[in-house]
């Protein structure tokens, strides 16, 4: 199929391209109307367009004007879900218990308790010899997920004397509620799977009132994430998940996206929804700052796409790029977070992180997602602390891991409509939102992963 009608390629069944006329060496190769590189070398009518014969144009820190395009409605419609009020307004869509290490000495203590109390244990290595930039981003993302309104309770669960303290924890949570988000060194007592335990049941027991009412859509914040990611991946899926988004962006809901790397080369479409000057230039600001940070470590900031990428079709950063893109459709841009930072209103916010699957669904999770449609080609079983719902590019993949798809975008590919399509997985979002397993949570898996830059001690 030919995308764009200014495309020089075509995708076939396999998900690969092949050259629609001959290409020059050094001529752009077009895919959705876009440069996705340039021919190394001539290609001919019908050859493959791959690694071996096209390269990416992505060099520098970019440069980008403001010029504002066609955005989807935003905020035209009433609608409510049922979820979970919090003391603060927030409202969440589970009601789980969570323990949050300050510090990953203590995992096997925060493995048990859960265990025994069926909490929720986010488990990861930091928060020791840490420093600077290192240690505040691990701060800002646990305080941003301890935060989180899926969350009826929490311990937050120390050693003593690592470099992550508790005492500054508690300073960055101080906005939090005392009787729901509770602290605990396992240096300072003498039992610490009785004392934990004791604070868990005291948790549980005041989540025993919380119950769902009317909400409004609005309050609804969904994310956006692609993983394992093939030559169906912007034909598809992400396409399809762009169209839910806007139909949220109807009711005032807040869209969430990062991987900040697989923006490189799209960042002018993604740029030009930026509803004003401000956002424009924020969201400018964070691009570029992740195109010093490979610049900063001697890296090519075209490093990208993965071996899997390349096997399922994708052959340069900028073809996953627009491809990436598409799965926040037209919603307007509006603001730009750094870790741990949550949205003060509707409408798309880009995330800050890298493409890494783990980091940024964490990313999306401490920056107040309430559920990520993850899309993926390849098939992937990593889901957040928060409802996951993977979303396959083709029917293939679909039907061999059953177990990890929750809705097959590939059957756009068999002639499915889009429009009835839209509203199928829109009508999956809200009923995940009011409750619904995603197969993720079925299996119970969960991760997280913190971003890291610096010296370990």
């Amino acid at each position: 199929m030919q995308i764009h009608p200014s495309d020089n390629v075509e995708v076939r069944a396999d998900g690969q391209k092949y050259a629609l006329c001959r290409i020059a060496e050094g001529e752009n190769v077009i895919k959705y109307g876009f440069p996705i590189g340039a021919a190394r070398r001539e290609i001919c009518v019908g050859e493959l367009v791959s690694p071996e014969n096209l390269r990416s144009n992505l060099a520098g820190l970019g440069d980008w004007i403001y010029e504002k395009s066609e955005t989807a409605p935003f905020a035209v419609k009433n609608g409510t879900f049922r979820g979970y009020l919090r003391k603060n307004g927030d409202v969440g869509i589970r009601n789980e218990l969570w323990i949050v290490p300050t510090v990953g000495c203590i995992n096997d203590v925060v493995k048990r308790l859960a265990q025994q109390s069926g909490a929720k244990a986010l488990l990861h290595p930091y928060g020791c010899s840490q420093l600077g930039g290192d240690l505040l981003t691990t701060q800002k993302t646990l305080c941003g997920l301890i935060r989180h309104p899926n969350a009826g309770g929490v311990l937050v669960l120390g050693l003593g004397c690592e470099n992550n303290r508790m005492e500054d924890m508690q300073v960055m949570l101080a906005d939090t509620d005392p009787e729901r988000v509770r602290f605990l060194n396992l240096q300072d007592c003498k039992d610490e799977m009785e004392e934990g335990m004791r604070i868990l049941d005291e948790l549980k027991s005041l989540m025993l009132t919380d119950v769902r009412t009317e909400q409004p859509l609005s309050k609804l914040r969904v994310a956006v994430k692609c993983g394992g990611s093939d030559g169906y991946s912007g034909i598809t899926a992400n396409p399809l998940v762009g169209r839910a988004m806007e139909c949220f962006s109807a009711y005032g809901s807040t869209v969430l996206m990062t991987e900040i790397p697989e923006v490189f080369g799209a960042e002018q479409i993604l740029l030009s929804r930026a509803k004003d000057q401000e956002t424009f230039d924020r969201v400018s600001a964070m691009i570029r700052a992740f195109r010093q940070y490979f610049i900063n470590h001697g890296e090519g900031i075209a490093d990208n796409p993965s071996p899997g990428n390349i096997a399922g079709g994708i052959s340069t950063l900028e073809e996953k790029s627009l491809g990436c893109v598409q799965k926040a459709g037209k919603v307007p841009l509006c603001g730009a977070l750094d870790f741990g930072e949550v949205p003060t209103g509707g409408g798309l916010y880009l995330v800050n992180g890298p493409g890494n699957d783990m980091v940024a669904v964490t990313n999306l999770a401490a920056s107040g997602a309430h559920l990520i449609l993850f899309t993926t080609g390849r098939g992937t079983p990593l889901s957040a602390p928060v409802p996951t719902l993977k979303i396959s590019t083709n029917s293939a993949l679909a039907q061999k891991k059953p177990h990890w798809i929750d809705f097959n975008a590939g059957k756009l590919l068999d002639g499915g409509d889009w429009q009835s399509m839209t509203e199928k997985l829109f009508s999956l979002c809200c009923a995940v939102a009011e409750g619904r397993l995603s197969l993720s949570e079925e299996r119970n898996d969960y991760e997280i992963a913190i971003f890291k830059d610096g010296v370990t001690l």
